[in-house]
């Protein structure tokens, strides 16, 4: 027996449905006895599913047509089926008739308690018969079995986007209204998903779920585990269309993918700077807080960034893995082996923007730029007198210690400023002349 509802119908409960309310398993043994004991079948494309009774196929036609005749009175959301609003009318009035023995939380469907259970004892009933994947819910294994047929039932209305589930069309839809529901008790930030709060939440928790099988690293989330695990495969799945170059994580080919675009969608809101990465936003951020979270377990000095961080701390265990390969000179840092390799290529890529002199370093240009400004960013803390480079700052720093670190082989005289030194050695010179 095949029905079909229309858009435009009103869809609401026949004499047959009212028979179902009243026994519904008598209704159903005598409808199958008529029928020819064929359950009622759904006549929607891509659907034909069989129903028990055909009160029930009406209702399910509801979904099909799009018809939502029951309306909430509170906030005037409109459902198919009465069952559906009644349970929605629970999340007004805050009753939950079903309780989680194991955490407490309640729901407003015996079903949902039942789905809900299965979270804590681990149990996947519903298995996939073309991968064997195992899921805990019916829901999520419908969802799951588009990826194999690449069916996207669900549609935009805004914009025509297509999605396999409808949870992920609900969550793009606020994108567009920019809707976020699901705010942290903890620090009040606010998500369009929910997925995406629970994964936040993880940051205050310090709760990290995922564990790599290899050497024991966890993590927050599943995505990272997943790229993690490239680690040890090799895997670089993601691979650049412009230069064919590959990642193992997709995140780090769109942050690549900027470096051929141009584009620098984080700004900063105080000096309006752009960066191609929302790390280096955050880092330069802290030029303006003066923040220094990464410090010194040995010595205290502490750093804006982590990687500086590191490389200090190589001056107290006096490690250099950073190997040139043109003359195997070690290096703290790779950056001081990156501007080192300079030297052997000749290459100077930081320009003066005044007088188009270039450098082999970004620090000798900063340096240099000053020479522009006047700007004098070192401050002696004894006399206050300022100086353009911080080498400036501590030669001047020994004319209040009296410190004299410079001396000359031949006659042992010291001098604290190096051109003192380079004088007196010249007076070697015109005594040998």
């Amino acid at each position: 027996m095949e029905s079909t509802v229309t858009r435009g119908e009103v869809c609401t409960p026949s004499a047959d449905w009212r028979k179902v309310r009243a026994s519904p398993s008598n209704y159903t043994a005598r409808l199958r006895t008529r029928t020819g004991d064929k359950s009622p079948k759904c006549a929607a494309a891509a659907c034909n599913k069989k129903l028990t009774a055909e009160g029930y196929l009406q209702m399910h036609l509801c979904t099909h047509a799009g018809v939502n005749p029951h309306k909430c009175a509170v906030c005037n959301k409109k459902f198919a089926q009465e069952g559906n609003l009644r349970s929605h009318l629970l999340t007004h009035s805050g009753e939950g008739s079903f309780e989680c023995m194991v955490c407490n939380k309640k729901f407003t469907r015996g079903g949902n308690l039942r789905s809900h259970l299965r979270f804590h004892t681990g149990q996947m009933p519903f298995e996939c018969v073309l991968c064997n994947k195992k899921f805990a819910q019916q829901t999520h294994l419908r969802g799951h079995l588009r990826t194999h047929t690449g069916e996207k039932p669900f549609e935009c209305t805004i914009c025509n986007k297509k999605f396999a589930q409808q949870t992920n069309l609900r969550g793009h839809l606020r994108t567009h209204t920019g809707e976020k529901p699901f705010e942290c008790d903890v620090c009040n930030k606010k998500f369009a998903l929910q997925d995406k709060l629970r994964v936040h939440l993880r940051t205050h928790t310090g709760e990290k779920p995922f564990e790599c099988a290899v050497c024991n690293k966890k993590f927050a989330q599943q995505a990272h585990l997943r790229g993690h695990l490239r680690t040890h495969t090799g895997e670089k799945p993601f691979e650049c269309a412009v230069c064919n170059k590959k990642f193992a994580q997709q995140a780090h080919l769109r942050t690549h993918l900027r470096t051929h675009t141009g584009e620098k969608p984080f700004e900063c809101a105080v000096c309006n700077k752009k960066f191609a990465q929302q790390t280096h936003l955050r880092m330069h951020l802290r030029t303006h807080t003066g923040q220094k979270p990464f410090e010194c377990a040995v010595c205290n000095m502490k750093y804006a960034q982590q990687t500086h961080l590191r490389g200090h701390i190589r001056t107290h265990t006096g490690e250099k893995p950073f190997e040139c390969a043109v003359c195997n000179k070690k290096f703290a840092s790779q950056a001081n082996r990156s501007a080192h390799l300079r030297a052997h290529t000749g290459e100077k890529p930081f320009e003066c923007a005044v007088c188009n002199e270039k450098f082999a370093r970004e620090g000798r240009l900063r340096q240099h730029f000053r020479t522009h400004t006047g700007e004098k960013l070192f401050e002696c803390a004894v006399c206050t007198k300022r100086f353009p480079q911080e080498r400036g700052l501590l030669t001047h720093l020994r004319t209040h210690t009296a410190e004299k670190p410079l001396k000359c082989d031949v006659y042992h005289k010291k001098f604290s400023q190096e051109g003192n030194l380079l004088m007196h050695l010249r007076s070697h010179t015109r005594e040998d002349l």
